[in-house]
C-alpha cells in the first residue's frame, strides 16, 4: 500500500469547506470556521452493523494542524491493515490520545483570553475538577459515551441541578474540541442524553432577593446618612443607582464623567457583557465627590490602598444595623417595585435603568437609544424619594 495520494501540502492548508479525499479511504475534513482534522473510512473484514450490512466506519486521525498528511497517511494505512485482518482499529489502534482531564486542562488554557474575568474562568475549570475528573478525568476522550456522562450528571442532577446543567454544558465543550481536533466521531453524548430526554425534567424555582419595602427606603437611607464607614457611602450610592454590588465596588474613577453627570461602567464588568450609562443625580455626586480627596484608583476604597471594599462590607453593614431579611442586591427589586407602582414608569425605562436586555435581539438590534435622558428623570426622582423629598410624583412620558 502507497503512502501518496491526491492532496498536497498546499491543498491541504488552502481547500474550502468540506471533505476532500486523498484516497485509500483517507480525507481532509474542513469545517466552516476554519477548522481541520483528519478522517480515515475503512471497512472492518467479516464484520457487521446493525443492520448486516458491512461495517464502514469513519475514525479521527487528528487535526491538520498537528498531524502532517505523511503522518496522516501512515496512520491511515495502519487502519487499513488492521481493518483488513478483521480487527477494529477502535480497539487495536495504537493513538495518542490524551485523557478527558488533559484535554480539558488545555481547553480551559486556550479559552482564558475569551473569559469575562480570572473568577469566571477558575469557576469553568472547577466545576469539572470537582464533578467530571474523579469518574472520567483518566479516560481517553475519544472513549467518552453517555454511560460515561451520566456518571457525572445523575448524582447531582435533582440536588444540584444548576452545578449539573453548568457541568453538561463544559463537558459538551471539551467533546466538542475534542472532535474538532479529531481526537473524536460522531453525536457528542452531552447533545444525546439531552434530546433524548434521558434525565428527568427539573423546574428551577426561581430565587428571589429578599428586598425592603419601598415605603421603608427613605427611613432606612436617613440612618445610614448618619454613618460614616466607607460600606455606608456604597450601600448609599447602590441604593441609589440601583446597580449590582460589584459595579459599584469595582467603579474606578476614570469611569466618571462628572461634568456630564455619567457613570459608564464598562462591559467587562457588566452581568450583560454591554457597557451601561448611569446618570448621576445630585444625591450620587454627593456621595462620592468628596472622596475624590482620597486620591483612590477606585471610588470606595476598602482597607488596602487603591484596592475596593470586600463583597460583604455592604451586607455585613445591613447585619449590624438590624436590617433583617433583606440583602444588598434585592435593592434593585426594591426600585423596580416604585418604578412601577409609585412612578408608574414605562417598563423600557425602568428595565434598562436595571441594566437588563428589554425585548427580543431583533428589538434590541434596532433600539439605538438606552434612553439615558428619560431614565435620568427617573433616577431624579428617585434620588429625591430616597432622601425625603416627598414631592407628587408625576408619571413619566411613555417611550
Amino acid at each position: 500500500m502507497a503512502l501518496t495520494g491526491k492532496l498536497t501540502k498546499k491543498l491541504v492548508e488552502n481547500l474550502g469547506a468540506g471533505r476532500h479525499g486523498d484516497g485509500g479511504g483517507l480525507y481532509l475534513v474542513v469545517d466552516p470556521s476554519g477548522a481541520r482534522r483528519w478522517i480515515v473510512r475503512v471497512v472492518v473484514k467479516g464484520q457487521k452493523n446493525k443492520k448486516g450490512a458491512p461495517l464502514r466506519t469513519d475514525f479521527g486521525l487528528g487535526g491538520a494542524d498537528v498531524v502532517t498528511i505523511n503522518q496522516a497517511r501512515e496512520r491511515a494505512l495502519e487502519y487499513r491493515r488492521m481493518a483488513k485482518q478483521g480487527l477494529n482499529p477502535r480497539f487495536n489502534a495504537q493513538r495518542d490520545i490524551p485523557t478527558f482531564e488533559e484535554f480539558a486542562q488545555q481547553v480551559h488554557i486556550d479559552r482564558m483570553p475569551a473569559w469575562k474575568n480570572a473568577k469566571h474562568g477558575q469557576q469553568w475549570i472547577n466545576t469539572l475538577r470537582d464533578y467530571a475528573f474523579p469518574k472520567i478525568g483518566r479516560m481517553p476522550v475519544d472513549s467518552i459515551d453517555q454511560p460515561e456522562v451520566l456518571m457525572c450528571l445523575s448524582p447531582i442532577w435533582t440536588e444540584k441541578h444548576e452545578t449539573a446543567r453548568r457541568l453538561s454544558q463544559r463537558i459538551k465543550t471539551v467533546l466538542d474540541v475534542a472532535k474538532s481536533k479529531g481526537l473524536r466521531s460522531g453525536e457528542n453524548p452531552v447533545t444525546s442524553i439531552k434530546d433524548g430526554k434521558v434525565l428527568p425534567k427539573i423546574t428551577a424555582k426561581p430565587k428571589h432577593h429578599k428586598a425592603m419595602r419601598w415605603q421603608d427606603v427613605p427611613a432606612f437611607y436617613a440612618d445610614l446618612q448618619s454613618r460614616n464607614a466607607m460600606a455606608a457611602k456604597a450601600l448609599m450610592f447602590t441604593c441609589l443607582t440601583g446597580s449590582r454590588t460589584g459595579e459599584v465596588l469595582g467603579m474606578r474613577w476614570e469611569e466618571l464623567d462628572l461634568e456630564a453627570r455619567v457613570w459608564t461602567c464598562p462591559e467587562e464588568r457588566m452581568k450583560t457583557g454591554s457597557a451601561h450609562r448611569v446618570p448621576l443625580t445630585d444625591e450620587m455626586l454627593a456621595i462620592i465627590e468628596p472622596l475624590k480627596v482620597m486620591k483612590s484608583e477606585v471610588v470606595f476604597e476598602g482597607q488596602k490602598r487603591h484596592k475596593p471594599l470586600s463583597n460583604m462590607s455592604m451586607l455585613m453593614l445591613l447585619r449590624r444595623m438590624a436590617v433583617v431579611g433583606v440583602t444588598v442586591h434585592g435593592f434593585r427589586s426594591t426600585f423596580r417595585d416604585w418604578a412601577s407602582e409609585a412612578a408608574n414608569a414605562p417598563r423600557e425605562v425602568a428595565e434598562m435603568s436595571l441594566a437588563h436586555k428589554v425585548g427580543s435581539d431583533v428589538e434590541r438590534a434596532y433600539a439605538r437609544s438606552d434612553l439615558l435622558d428619560k431614565r435620568r428623570v427617573l433616577m431624579e426622582r428617585w434620588s429625591g424619594y430616597v432622601n425625603g423629598c416627598t414631592a407628587t410624583i408625576v408619571s413619566l412620558p411613555k417611550v
